[in-house]
């Protein structure tokens, strides 16, 4: 049900990804001129900025942002594919604010615990968790996403992703929602 491949493809998300990779091959050459060695990168990031206006890199780790950045560039030019940020870094009251609106919405820690996690256990606080969209960019990612560090973690969320440069290319094992990480660390215990 949350899987991104049971989800057709939009024709609208293909018309965006059309005009995205055309406006970055029209951008090709103010962005060689600025950036020879680095100008696909460079056309590829003005074009996704028109694409995604509202997102924001900013507070991801600089291993992170490299690896997203890398994992897009590939996306759109070699497969036509777009990703978007949702959302990346998190301040930890904003992430504390939205783990009391879960708790809040569902009744209880334990149940917040399968959306969202408090600030102290997420990885959107540490600059490392990426939400991406559209669905199609999600697929791509959990496809590709190894060869940038970048893992799709948890069952009930096809959008995020985290870089995880320390696993030796292997991905991490899956979980079904985030809080069971807590509950295994802490010996079956939420």
């Amino acid at each position: 049900m949350n899987e991104p491949r049971t989800i057709p493809p939009r024709p609208r998300d293909r018309l965006f990804a059309a005009v995205t990779l055309v406006l970055a091959v029209l951008l090709l050459p103010a962005a060689y001129v600025r950036r020879p060695g680095r100008a696909r990168e460079l056309a590829c990031q003005w074009a996704l900025r028109m694409r995604f206006p509202a997102e924001d890199l900013t507070g991801l780790t600089d291993g992170t942002t490299a690896a997203f950045t890398a994992a897009r560039t590939t996306a759109l030019w070699r497969h036509g594919q777009l990703i978007g940020l949702t959302s990346g870094y998190r301040d930890p009251l904003v992430q504390q604010r939205m783990f009391d609106e879960e708790v809040r919405r569902s009744g209880s820690p334990a149940s917040a615990r399968m959306l969202v996690l408090p600030p102290a256990e997420s990885n959107h606080v540490k600059g490392i968790a990426l939400d991406v969209r559209p669905h199609e960019g999600a697929r791509w990612l959990e496809e590709h996403g190894a060869r940038y560090d970048l893992y799709r973690l948890y069952d009930n969320e096809w959008w995020h992703f985290e870089y995880r440069p320390d696993t030796g290319g292997t991905p991490p094992p899956r979980r079904p929602h985030p809080g069971l990480g807590h509950v295994i660390e802490n010996g079956g215990q939420p």
